[in-house]
């Protein structure tokens, strides 16, 4: 009985995946830049404590890879304001679409729901008071921007 709770205690831990390391969004944000004229900033970030914690994807912004979703991390972009249509893909593409205005700041969750052969990452807007709370611990792993 030992042996086996000891192999399911294994497997768990390697499917979970490991959190990103970095400075914690709490530490850092004070530093962060301010916004230029004319620019919004865009937050993407995954808690620690999501399903398919091994689950990794690629966020695109329109056309461009800017960073991945990664367990316990976050990363943030500017761009001028407009829409966009963020995406991520695994087995399937998700999307995403809003506008954001000069001086705006958005935040983009993703976290991963199941899937039919690998979980499948899913961007969902957030306001700022939960998104603030969610990233407080979270480490800051830059972006492709």
């Amino acid at each position: 009985m030992l042996s086996r709770i000891a192999g399911f205690t294994i497997i768990a831990a390697l499917l979970a995946g490991c959190a990103a390391s970095g400075p914690k969004f709490n530490e850092v944000s004070a530093s962060f830049p301010a916004l230029g004229a004319d620019q919004g900033r865009i937050y993407f970030y995954r808690t620690p404590f999501t399903f398919g914690g091994a689950v990794t994807a690629e966020i695109r912004l329109g056309n461009q890879a800017v960073g991945r979703s990664q367990r316990g991390s976050f990363f943030y972009v500017d761009r001028p304001p407009g829409n966009y249509e963020v995406t991520t893909t695994t087995e399937v593409e998700k999307k995403l679409t809003f506008a954001l205005a000069s001086g705006e700041t958005k935040y983009v969750r993703t976290y991963v729901g199941f899937g039919l052969l690998v979980g499948r990452v899913i961007p969902e807007l957030m306001n700022m008071k939960e998104a603030e709370m969610d990233m407080a611990d979270l480490a800051h792993i830059g972006s492709t921007k």
